[in-house]
């Protein structure tokens, strides 16, 4: 297994800057029994049958982007990983200029001192202010930690607030959005849940190691940043009993997958489920809860790329982006969306 396994070539054109409009308008590539079917995502509801479990991530997007000064220097920090109530773990640039003990100014009333020092310029804050307080102040000081791929040379707008939050966002943590939800509507929702469909929600608040690109010729080699996320005692009960009655657990997004997935490797079953995730999944992984995946189209040479390829096959995910773009879809995080089953040969 190779990095270079994972590469194709995407036409600059095709990266999404807007989302559809309105949300379920986006296309939907219709993997399903590996043919290819183009479709729209409000056909969603004819492609789940009765009696099936929707998942959903009802993580909330902080506005995890900030700038502040050390002394006279002007530094750059994403937010990734919550640490404790005022304590985060951040990529910094220029990291160089971060030391132990240093403080950053955000604001008049808003600090943070360095207390950690990691590799491919990770750093630690320890912020002057914790949980809600702390929440305030990165919504006034911060801005929506959209990725560099979406064009925004005036810098994030106003309305990408909304944009790059879903539907579902209800439990803050997260800095980077769950994008597959971000395709879903009230109205679709409504139309889902007519046909007989149950949903479920789940929490991962996705990290921005998440899109961290993979630097190892063997992918194997390659280490995850952890996120934390939870199964709740009612959402558990639901996949349990869908399972017992013969219908399909449909995971919106690669990050619903990876905490039911996390959860079945720690404990071979669904249960309640709590715990800091590091689950890297590659082609040769074997699937325990997940049946179908609803999903954006990933970046070349990326994790997430690796599981969709493990999921539903690599053959089958070369050909259908290659078709995808062949078709006019519009990729990544404001982008279109595919359906995919899982293949377990």
């Amino acid at each position: 297994m190779k990095l270079s396994d994972f590469d194709y070539i995407l036409p600059p054109e095709r990266i999404a800057a807007e989302p559809a409009e309105p949300r379920d308008a986006a296309r939907l590539l219709d993997m399903r029994d590996g043919k290819l079917a183009d479709r729209l995502v409000s056909d969603l509801p004819a492609c789940i049958d009765p009696g099936d479990l929707l998942i959903v991530n009802n993580t909330k997007v902080l506005p995890a982007r900030l700038i502040g000064k050390r002394g006279e220097a002007t530094i750059s920090i994403t937010l990734h990983q919550r640490v404790s109530d005022n304590r985060w773990k951040c990529f910094a640039r220029p990291a160089k200029k971060l030391r132990l003990g240093d403080l950053v100014v955000f604001g008049e009333d808003f600090t943070a001192e360095i207390d950690h020092i990691g590799a491919d310029g990770e750093r630690g804050l320890s912020f002057s202010h914790a949980g809600d307080d702390l929440e305030r102040r990165l919504n006034i000081h911060g801005t929506m930690p959209l990725p560099p791929y979406i064009p925004r040379p005036e810098g994030v707008r106003e309305d990408d607030a909304d944009h790059y939050q879903t539907m579902f966002a209800s439990r803050t943590g997260a800095v980077a959005a769950p994008t597959a939800g971000l395709h879903f509507t009230p109205g679709l929702l409504d139309r889902i849940r007519a046909a007989g469909i149950e949903t479920g929600q789940v929490t991962l608040h996705v990290g921005a190691g998440t899109f961290l690109p993979v630097k190892t010729d063997d992918p194997r080699e390659h280490v995850m940043h952890k996120e934390w996320g939870e199964i709740p005692e009612d959402t558990a009960g639901k996949i349990n009993r869908t399972r017992r009655n013969g219908g399909r657990i449909i995971s919106v997004g690669t990050t619903s997958l990876r905490i039911l997935e996390s959860c079945w490797r720690d404990h071979g079953d669904i249960r309640a489920y709590q715990a800091e995730t590091d689950l890297y999944i590659l082609p040769g992984y074997r699937f325990g809860v997940v049946d179908t995946l609803l999903t954006n189209f990933h970046l070349p040479k990326s994790t997430l790329l690796m599981l969709v390829s493990a999921f539903a096959g690599k053959d089958l995910i070369d050909t259908a982006y290659l078709h995808a773009i062949d078709r006019g879809y519009r990729f990544f995080s404001y982008g279109d969306a595919c359906l995919m089953e899982r293949r377990d040969d």
